[in-house]
């Protein structure tokens, strides 16, 4: 059983072709989006095309929220122009673009074989805006995953990839489809790589192993497709870009 996670493609058309490519070179059983799909990048209505044509279960994400629930963003973030980008974007989608949105789970559980168990959320088990970071102390990791454990434990959020071992279990970022970031924004302007990130994790014959893929992605490209709509984090994003 083969399983590629992908998570916070932030409306990056680009990016998510390229990934979806790369991941049909692999060769998986399914692939799975962790959240924050279609918010603050130049393409949302694209991007959730994507993932409907290639039939892909999403798990609800704090910025699939914020579209569905306009206020929401407020207890998130005071920054103007993160909330202006999400207003832009629920601006373009069309009512089965909610509908779709309104389709996604809270989480998801895989069987990977008869001892192997996947647990997939997007920030924590018990909340979509909460980080788990490779430098969470124990304890504060104890609460944030609850009682009930698996033996692969994974969430974007952070845009941060990650492979942790906690009291037996792994607990796996996947990184960011669309605006995977230099280190912890913490709040701050964060410093976007031009590439793209997934994970694949599979059992084969008994086996586990969790692979953090990073896929190159066309500069070129993404400046075109950034600049050719007039989105508030246009300029941001193409400063990352150069």
């Amino acid at each position: 059983m083969r399983v590629a996670l992908i998570s916070d493609l932030h409306a990056n058309e680009v990016a998510l072709s390229a990934v979806f490519r790369h991941i049909q070179r692999h060769g998986v059983d399914e692939t799975i989006c962790l959240g924050d799909v279609a918010t603050l990048g130049p393409h949302p209505r694209e991007v959730l095309d994507i993932l409907k044509l290639h039939s892909c279960p999403c798990i609800m994400g704090n910025h699939d929220e914020f579209l569905l629930d306009a206020q929401l963003i407020y207890s998130y973030t005071e920054a103007p122009i993160i909330q202006q980008a999400v207003d832009w974007c629920r601006e373009q989608l069309r009512p089965a673009d909610f509908a779709f949105l309104r389709s996604f789970q809270t989480g998801l559980e895989r069987s990977l074989d008869a001892r192997t168990q996947l647990s997939l959320f997007h920030g924590s088990p018990r909340s979509h805006m909460e980080n788990l970071l490779a430098t969470t102390p124990p304890e504060e990791l104890d609460a944030l995953l609850g009682e009930r454990r698996s033996t692969v434990m994974a969430g974007g959020h952070t845009h941060l990839q990650m492979i942790r071992q906690h009291r037996g279990s792994l607990l796996v970022n996947p990184g960011s489809v669309g605006m995977p970031f230099r280190e912890f924004a913490n709040g701050q302007a964060p410093r976007v790589l031009a590439h793209a990130e997934y994970a694949i994790v599979s059992v084969e014959a008994g086996e586990l192993s969790v692979q953090l893929q990073r896929v190159e992605l066309d500069r070129a490209a993404l400046r075109q497709a950034t600049a050719a709509v007039a989105h508030p984090l246009a300029a941001g994003l193409l400063a990352n870009y150069a």
